[in-house]
């Protein structure tokens, strides 16, 4: 029995002889291909820094505030039935009529003091001590040089 080994430019090819038939025989090759990756560093990179400042800061808004000043006015008048007089507005003055039944031989209504009720508005200041804070990032590049570069920067109130 004779055999031929494979030729380097006969690839996949072999020949094998005996004495009584020819046989040939060719191989089948299947190539096979595993993709995967893997983390390789490259040297680039960023570097962030972040700082933040505070501020203190007086404010004085003014603020608003009403008072009610109620004076009592004494009248001492005789009132005629039906001729009660009513509450009314004298500019910024609340009148409100008071009145006492005063038993007489004939009852008579009589008017014996008005409120006067006027708003007056003051303005008043309350400083107060506020911080305010902001934030100013700073990014720096490198690459694998070690050669860097500060670039973008922003600010965040």
């Amino acid at each position: 029995m004779v055999q031929i080994q494979e030729d380097p430019s006969q690839r996949g090819l072999q020949a094998q002889t005996n004495e009584s038939q020819l046989e040939t025989v060719v191989p089948v090759w299947q190539e096979e291909l595993h993709v995967g990756t893997r983390v390789v560093e490259t040297g680039k990179g960023l570097r962030i820094h972040k700082t933040v400042s505070e501020e203190e800061r007086i404010v004085d808004p003014p603020l608003m505030h009403d008072e009610l000043l109620v004076e009592h006015v004494v009248i001492g008048e005789w009132v005629e039935p039906g001729m009660q007089p009513e509450m009314r507005y004298e500019g910024a003055t609340l009148i409100v009529p008071v009145f006492e039944e005063v038993l007489v031989v004939e009852k008579k209504l009589r008017l014996k003091e008005e409120l006067r009720i006027t708003r007056q508005t003051h303005e008043t200041r309350d400083p107060r001590s506020v911080v305010l804070r902001s934030e100013k990032v700073t990014v720096e590049r490198f690459d694998r040089s070690g050669q860097s570069g500060e670039e973008e920067t922003g600010s965040q109130a």
